[in-house]
Parts: C-alpha cells; sequence; structure tokens
C-alpha cells in the first residue's frame, strides 16, 4: 500500500460524470495475409489464458487516500472482445470508441479496461486501451502498451500489456532510502532554483507584458466555442498524415516542423469556427506541453507549457505560420536561460492562477488558453503483435470544462497520427476538423509551388520545373466529410 501522490489525488478530484479524467489510445493491426480465419479469437485466447501476473500501476486498486494491489484480480471485468457489426466501416469504429472514451471507469476495481475489435474492414482489427491519468500519463500509458508490441514480425509470444514492467512499476519496488535521497534531491533544486526564478519573473512583468508584441501572457486568450462547459458524451475522430508533407513545407519556408503542425491546426481551427460563425476577433492561445525530460525516466511529471498565438484572425496561411514562429520561439528562448528545476517554479508562479482555474472550473469562458495541441515522438520502426503490424496508433485525450476539445498527435512510422478529443454537445460535427486539416497542408503546398517560379526565375534557372503539392495517399481513418456552408 502506498499513499496517493498529490497529482493522483488532483485527476482523481477533477473527475465527475461529465468529466472522465481517463487518457486512451486507439491502435489499428493488419491481420497477416495467411492468418487463419481464427486468428482473433486465438489471440483473445491466449490472453485470457495467459498466466502473468498484472504489475504496477496496472494492479493497484484505489483504498481511501492509499493504492493497494488487487489481490481478486478479474480479467473479465478489464478485457472485453468485440465485434463491429457488418460492414465494419472507420464510422463504426469510432462511434464505438467514442462512446467507450465518454464511460466512468469503475472505481472498485483497477482504474483500466482494454477492449479487441475485430471485424474491421480492410481486413483489420483494432485495440483500443484506456486508463486513468491518476495511475498514469498518456504518453507513458501508451509506451507501456507498445511494449507488448515487437518489433519482430514472425515472433509469436503474447505479452498482455498490463503485465509489461516498465521503469515506474520497477520503481516502485525501490528502497526507501532511495526514495527519501531523490525527494531530498528535488527539494534542493527547488530552492537553489529561486534566484534566476525571481530575475526571470522580473523581466517578464517589466519588459516582456504588454510590450514585447510576441509574448504571449495567459490573459490574452478570448472566449471561444472551445471554452464552454462540458457534456459526458465524447466525440473522438483520428486521421493519419504523411509526415513527408510537413517536412517539405517546413524545409521549403525555413521554419521547424513543430511550426508547420501549430500552423495547420491554426488554419483547421479558423476554418472550422468559419462554419460555426464563431470565429473570435482576436486570435486563439493554445497551449503546448513541452517536455522538459533530460533522460529516459518515466518519473514523475517533467513538463510545463507553451503558450503559443495561433494568429486565427489572419487569413493567410503564411501570416499565421509567422505569428505562431515568433510567439513560440519567445519562450522558447526564455526557457533556454533556465534549467527545467528553474522552468518548473517559473511555469508555477506564471500559470498558476490558469491551473487553479481550471481545476476549480469556477470561471469556464475566461481560460488562459483556448485549445491544447499537443505533439508527441512515437516509434520509428514498425512494430508487430503476433505477428500483425501496427498500422497506425491514435491518442485520445481528457476534455475538462472551459477546454472541450485536445488535438493530441503523435508520430508512428513516416506518418503523423491525429486524434482529436472533443465533446460532442458542444462542438457540432468535430470529424470535419480532419478534412480541413487536409484542405491547410495543401493550402501550405499551394504555397510552396507558387513561391518556386519566382525563386528560378529570380536565379535565371529554366530547366527547373516548379514541383507540384505532395501527393499523399489515402488516409489509414477516414469519414465521409460533413462540411457545413458559412452562414
Amino acid at each position: 500500500m502506498r499513499p496517493l501522490h498529490p497529482i493522483d489525488f488532483i485527476f482523481l478530484n477533477l473527475e465527475k460524470r461529465q468529466q472522465p479524467m481517463h487518457v486512451g489510445g486507439l491502435f489499428l493491426f493488419e491481420i497477416p495475409e495467411h492468418a487463419p480465419s481464427t486468428f482473433i479469437q486465438d489471440l483473445v485466447a491466449d490472453i485470457r489464458n495467459s498466466k502473468s501476473i498484472p504489475v504496477p500501476p496496472f494492479n493497484n486498486l484505489l483504498n481511501g487516500f492509499f493504492w493497494d494491489e488487487d489481490e481478486e484480480f478479474d480479467i473479465d471485468h478489464h478485457f472485453r472482445h468485440i465485434a463491429l457489426p457488418h460492414p465494419g466501416r472507420i464510422r463504426e469504429l469510432l462511434v464505438y470508441i467514442s462512446q467507450e472514451h465518454s464511460a466512468l471507469i469503475d472505481r472498485a476495481k483497477p482504474l483500466w479496461t482494454c477492449h479487441i475489435i475485430e471485424g474491421i474492414e480492410g481486413n483489420r482489427f483494432a485495440m483500443y486501451f484506456k486508463i486513468h491519468h491518476a495511475m498514469i500519463d498518456g504518453v507513458a500509458g501508451m509506451r507501456l502498451v507498445e511494449k507488448s508490441f515487437s518489433k519482430d514480425p514472425n515472433a509469436k509470444t503474447i505479452i498482455p500489456p498490463w503485465c509489461v514492467e516498465g521503469k515506474r512499476s520497477q520503481r516502485f519496488k525501490e528502497p526507501k532510502i532511495s526514495k527519501v535521497k531523490k525527494i531530498l534531491s528535488a527539494l534542493k533544486g527547488q530552492v537553489e532554483a529561486a534566484p534566476k526564478v525571481t530575475q526571470e519573473l522580473f523581466q517578464t512583468v517589466f519588459k516582456e507584458m504588454g510590450k514585447n508584441p510576441d509574448y504571449v501572457s495567459s490573459f490574452q486568450a478570448p472566449s471561444s466555442l472551445f471554452n464552454q462547459r462540458v457534456s459526458s458524451s465524447r466525440r473522438f475522430a483520428a486521421q493519419s498524415f504523411e509526415l513527408d508533407r510537413f517536412r517539405n513545407i517546413s524545409k521549403a519556408l525555413g521554419v521547424t516542423i513543430n511550426d508547420v503542425v501549430l500552423a495547420v491546426c491554426s488554419g483547421a481551427l479558423r476554418d472550422y469556427l468559419i462554419t460555426q460563425d464563431a470565429l473570435p476577433k482576436k486570435p486563439l492561445i493554445a497551449m503546448v506541453p513541452a517536455s522538459l525530460r533530460d533522460d529516459d525516466s518515466d518519473m514523475s511529471n517533467r513538463i510545463t507549457m507553451i503558450l503559443a498565438n495561433l494568429g486565427t484572425h489572419k487569413e493567410l496561411p503564411e501570416e499565421r505560420l509567422e505569428i505562431i514562429r515568433r510567439s513560440v520561439q519567445n519562450s522558447k528562448t526564455r526557457f533556454k536561460r533556465m534549467n527545467s528545476d528553474q522552468i518548473l517554479n517559473y511555469s508555477a508562479f506564471v500559470y498558476g492562477l490558469a491551473g487553479l482555474n481550471i481545476a476549480s472550473g469556477m470561471m469556464p469562458k475566461r481560460q488562459a488558453f483556448n485549445v491544447i495541441i499537443s505533439n508527441v515522438p512515437g516509434p520509428r520502426e514498425p512494430l508487430y503483435w503476433n505477428g500483425a503490424k501496427l498500422d497506425a496508433l491514435y491518442p485520445a485525450s481528457i476534455v475538462l470544462d472551459g477546454q472541450a476539445l485536445n488535438i493530441t498527435m503523435t508520430s508512428y512510422l513516416d506518418k503523423l497520427e491525429v486524434g482529436l478529443t472533443g465533446c460532442r454537445k458542444s462542438l457540432p460535427k468535430l470529424q470535419n476538423l480532419l478534412t480541413h486539416l487536409e484542405n491547410e497542408i495543401q493550402k501550405f503546398e499551394q504555397l510552396i509551388a507558387e513561391k518556386e517560379p519566382k525563386k528560378d526565375a529570380a536565379n535565371e534557372t529554366t530547366d527547373v520545373k516548379p514541383s507540384k503539392p505532395t501527393t499523399h495517399t489515402k488516409p489509414v481513418l477516414v469519414e465521409p466529410p460533413e462540411i457545413q456552408k458559412p452562414a
């Protein structure tokens, strides 16, 4: 038995019926070409018959203010096997995930569930895994699930994700003296950070706020459609985009890939709000989580946030991109002057009130930012599960009162996997954002194509033809568009 961490306690207390606090992942697999017709049934049977014992945090049971070990682990409570009705379209898959992501996890058992979903068109099946944020963060959770996969397409060993021992489960076995040393070291780092944090706070207040147009404060996000109270119903939409398209845009325009990702999201959000006749006059502000981890550990939460001006008040994509680039660079420059402890302390002072408002939900229409946009690197090599190739993985996240939309992305192989999680009641036609994302990528590709002839003329070269926008393959996930015309 171990006491709840303060962050665990916060996530548990934030949860209410209309505000589930779990994160999840949708993993899409290709059934091997010559697999028997009983492939999925055999996979499910192997998992059910596995004698492996769940490891922390998957065997942790909530017991008051403590995490206890579940002595009566029931696989049937956590593991489900369902089949989509014929013809098993992506639409039905996403509807099922949306419904499951809306449901609270039973607190009488360890706070996670795993679903194997068969009958998906294209000879595919899926795994949907969800786990409470109090037990683990979303990225670490997906990484643990990935560890049950193999890089070998011929590997047949089935390791259930809840039996994969990660660094967090190993940390629970550390002797108390090691834990005390880490706590004392962390406290020392916090004390030593104070002088530099004070200096940076002084510069922020007296030199940046209201004077530097690239500085984004926690007081300038406008009220928007995305900032209202949420219902219990969720909508999950997902799609894959080729990473090379973002790389080409990044290289041609001399910006980072993350800048391009934010700019594409900016244009998509702008177009979506226009169709809803709800575009604010002031630019939307995005909260972009930034990792401060300088090792490969998964201990505690070592992240801060960058507030990015999305420039949604500008019509031209290149103008929005420049605004985004400058606002993000402003934060990066500031953080480069500090170490991770100093950044964490600085962020606590600057964004403390914003965090308190999100936690309390007291003023859902007065937010420090309008939307969360997270982009996390993923596996670069193909993964397999009992010979089935992992085709795509899509993160599903949390929405809160005042934050009705969450855009989470991860890379896999040569793709950018995008997962949209939103309140179904607050954000109608959420899946249209996928179409808007594609349209915005094409706008940038067209912009590049139009610039290239001018560059060739300036260099007096006539033997190079202007390139066309990148040709892309059919997305792994796609829903029929339901774009609404502006009123």
